[in-house]
């Protein structure tokens, strides 16, 4: 037990008086009780090493406990808001590459279907950059185009076998995947 100047509290005293009140007071800032009673012992510490000049310019102990309580709490919180943007980021790195990787691996197959499409007859290209690329259904194309829907049907299967006999057996699965999708 230590006795400061006749007239003021010891340090014991000063703590059992103040600890359940600061650590229900930090646990409120934090939601979390076991936290919280870190940040008041640190604060109890941090007094304790305090100099003697030094606590003698504390003007109210009970307000300079509190305000360094409720900085540890700040401090805890802004720490923690911290770590969890640097492990979202590090969480999101994977995927940006996973997506970056299938841009680069669509941008490819997009390309050779372009310079092989370039190469099929008018109308069958048409149809195969509708019913592939843009996506629309047959009867779509078949109306856009005024042609029957089997017509439709017969340019799609035509375009499918030409780029099969062009391209690599390897790269036409990938390239199916992705006009599949």
């Amino acid at each position: 037990m230590i006795k400061l100047v006749e007239g003021q509290v010891t340090f014991e005293q000063l703590f059992k008086d103040n600890y359940a009140k600061l650590c229900y007071f930090a646990t409120q800032l934090l939601n979390d009780a076991v936290v919280a009673n870190d940040v008041v012992q640190e604060t109890f510490i941090m007094y304790w090493n305090l100099k003697e000049e030094e606590k003698q310019k504390v003007g109210s102990v009970k307000g300079f406990l509190y305000q360094s309580v409720k900085n540890g709490c700040l401090n805890k919180l802004r720490r923690e808001k911290i770590e969890q943007a640097y492990l979202q980021l590090q969480q999101t790195e994977p995927i940006e590459e996973a997506v970056a990787l299938n841009l680069m691996i669509k941008s490819e197959v997009l390309s050779e279907i372009n310079k092989i499409l370039s190469s099929l007859p008018k109308g069958c290209q048409q149809v195969f950059k509708m019913g592939y690329l843009d996506g629309l259904k047959n009867q779509e194309i078949a109306d856009v185009l005024g042609i029957s829907i089997n017509t439709v049907k017969t340019q799609k299967k035509r375009g499918l076998q030409l780029l099969r006999t062009r391209l690599n057996p390897d790269f036409f699965a990938i390239t199916l995947m992705f006009l599949l999708k």
